[in-house]
């Protein structure tokens, strides 16, 4: 008997492993089917998941983009900010040893030139007015008195021939 009970426990663990078997084939072949029969549902869905995740991608890149170029700009404005200050504080220091140096030389400045052109203008004001042709004042000649030139204007109306 303890044979007949050995081949009865490994019978039904033989037919339990086949059955097991045999269910996990057909588990796998209907996986199969309804894979085939999904699959393009399953494709098309994975495909629009797809053009999501590459917008927003492509919108955070953009946007990285944009912020980077943004930066980029105050910094060049920065930084052109500060070469237009160094170059004004050079310029104004160079200009300054310049006219030390010029000064040293016994050249005279900028304010000393304008200065002397102003006298120049103010004595050739002068000048002028002093060698332009004075015009003798008209006298009024007493009331019955004619002027000589009064006359001689009434002599060349009398006469339209012009002789004398």
């Amino acid at each position: 008997m303890a044979r007949h009970d050995d081949e009865n426990k490994r019978g039904k663990p033989d037919a339990s492993a086949k059955d097991a078997a045999q269910q996990i084939w057909l588990a796998g072949l209907g996986a199969f089917a309804k894979a085939q029969q999904e699959g393009t549902k399953v494709f098309e869905a994975l495909v629009k998941e797809g053009v999501g995740l590459q917008k927003k991608t492509q919108a955070a890149a953009e946007d990285g983009l944009s912020q980077a170029q943004s930066r980029f700009a105050h910094l060049a404005s920065e930084l052109g900010t500060r070469a237009t200050g160094s170059w004004g504080k050079l310029e104004n220091i160079f200009e300054e040893r310049v006219a030390r140096a010029l000064e040293k030389l016994g050249m005279p400045s900028a304010a000393d030139v304008a200065a002397l052109e102003a006298r120049i203008e103010a004595l050739e004001a002068r000048l002028r007015e002093q060698a332009a042709p004075r015009k003798p004042a008209l006298r009024k000649a007493p009331a019955g008195r004619k002027t000589p030139a009064a006359g001689a204007k009434k002599s060349a109306r009398r006469r339209p021939d012009g002789e004398g």
